[in-house]
């Protein structure tokens, strides 16, 4: 089970809503997403799947998102946690289909080589480590420092909306 929620910094303070991640592919996906609940302002999206793991994405106007995952070997093995592992660990997630095809000139049915599986993928591509990875720094400037984020257990998000000041907000759409 998923929940996903948008906290947008405005003038008058933090507003949240809940936030359906079911037409998001990418982390640019959601990114847009996230640019449209509020143009100018922080937004940080908050992701969890139970108590595996968690995501932070931190949009900041029109800046590249900046992103942490709690544990990235778990949420590697997720749709919602390989969108933000993927993006991390520098891997193509957008790759073009053409890749995927057999383009070189030779006959079907020649033997693929041993890095590759029948649906072209690398089997080589390295697993993922088990443990935070990303940015554990970006949301020090309002409240939830380096440490904090990586000691985080149990009820993360609520742990940093409260920090954020906003807890009320996360339980009102959770």
């Amino acid at each position: 089970m998923y929940f996903a929620a948008l906290l947008a910094r405005t003038e008058d303070g933090w507003e949240a809503s809940d936030t359906e991640l079911d037409d998001v592919e990418t982390l640019t996906d959601l990114t847009d997403l996230a640019r449209e609940a509020a143009a100018d302002d922080t937004v940080v999206v908050l992701i969890e799947q139970e108590d595996a793991w968690f995501g932070v994405v931190r949009i900041d106007g029109e800046d590249d998102p900046r992103v942490f995952v709690s544990n990235a070997a778990m949420a590697a093995r997720s749709s919602y946690g390989t969108m933000l592992t993927d993006e991390l660990l520098g891997r193509d997630d957008d790759a073009d289909d053409l890749d995927l095809l057999d383009l070189d000139g030779t006959e079907d049915g020649e033997p693929e080589t041993e890095d590759e599986d029948p649906e072209g993928r690398d089997t080589d591509e390295a697993p993922v480590a088990r443990g935070p990875l990303g940015d554990a720094r970006l949301l020090e400037d309002v409240g939830v420092g380096e440490r904090e984020l990586l000691a985080l257990d149990g009820d993360a998000l609520g742990s940093i909306a409260e920090a954020l000041g906003c807890s009320d907000l996360l339980e009102a759409v959770r």
